[in-house]
């Protein structure tokens, strides 16, 4: 009897995990796909007797003018913030495994950023970068340069969202970093000391490839938050001015809830495609783990 019942005791303790992913990832992803697949109206949306379509909302979403320049944005914005993301939190995380006065409290303050509301910083960049009254366009302006249209401008106002989320992207890479700086033990750098080996070759030749799993992992998760990157983008310009920063996230949102007859089914399409994005590469970095 106490064999026959492992099945079952196992089965009780994986039902809590089992019913919340059921409920909050595998229902909501079956809705979304059913939407994309289906032609919904308001009345249809609410009565749930929408026709079904096929792959119709797909061709329109790739076929609508605004579906290659949010993917160009979508690609430019998710490369430049893992980029310079994870240089400088590597940077960082190298400069604090040396022991100095205040280490530790400065790199609890590096991590405001990440433990901030996304609104309350997108809220904040945008006062930053206001081309009237933003401190940024101040100091320009003492520094003898011209004021910028930040946020306003077609030529700037990616750059300003990028930055933005670099901001807020640091303190992860920072902590998961150094995390796994302080995994390698410290006898191999003892060795290379006693070989000759300067920091720079040390950095290269040891840091660097021992921490490789580490980097993969978090170059991974930056990519799959970072292109669903909404929050900061429809605080700061709602993906102007004239689509200039528009991504497949916010598009998708706009499709669905942004105008006055919302697109259900291309919404959900176009939502689709970025979860087929992380999927691929989420896949890709399992092959290549193995």
């Amino acid at each position: 009897m106490r064999h026959s019942s492992r099945p079952w005791v196992a089965w009780a303790f994986v039902a809590p995990v089992v019913v919340y992913l059921a409920a909050f990832y595998a229902y909501p992803l079956y809705r979304n796909l059913d939407l994309s697949l289906r032609h919904y109206t308001v009345r249809s949306f609410v009565q749930g007797d929408a026709p079904f379509s096929g792959l119709d909302n797909y061709r329109a979403v790739v076929g609508d003018p605004t579906f290659g320049p949010a993917v160009w944005h979508t690609a430019v914005f998710t490369v430049a913030s893992l980029a310079a993301q994870f240089a400088i939190g590597l940077a960082l995380a190298v400069f604090f495994t040396r022991h100095f006065p205040l280490a530790a409290t400065l790199r609890a303050l590096f991590l405001v950023p990440w433990l901030l509301p996304l609104i309350v910083s997108a809220s904040t960049w945008s006062w930053m970068l206001n081309s009237d009254s933003g401190i940024v366009n101040t100091v320009l302006g003492h520094a003898g340069l011209g004021p910028v249209n930040w946020l306003t401008s077609p030529d700037w106002a990616l750059v300003s969202v990028t930055v933005a989320n670099i901001w807020i992207g640091i303190p992860f890479n920072l902590v998961v970093l150094y995390s796994g700086l302080q995994a390698i033990p410290g006898e191999i750098y003892e060795a290379a000391a006693l070989d000759g080996a300067t920091g720079r070759q040390q950095f290269w030749r040891i840091t660097f490839p021992l921490l490789r799993p580490v980097s993969a992992i978090t170059l991974l998760l930056g990519l799959i938050y970072t292109l669903k990157v909404f929050d900061i983008i429809w605080i700061m310009t709602k993906g102007g001015p004239a689509d200039a920063s528009t991504t497949l996230a916010t598009w998708s949102y706009r499709l669905g809830f942004g105008n006055l007859l919302p697109q259900f089914g291309p919404g959900a399409a176009a939502g689709n495609l970025l979860v087929i994005a992380a999927m691929v590469f989420g896949l890709l970095y399992i092959r290549t783990q193995r």
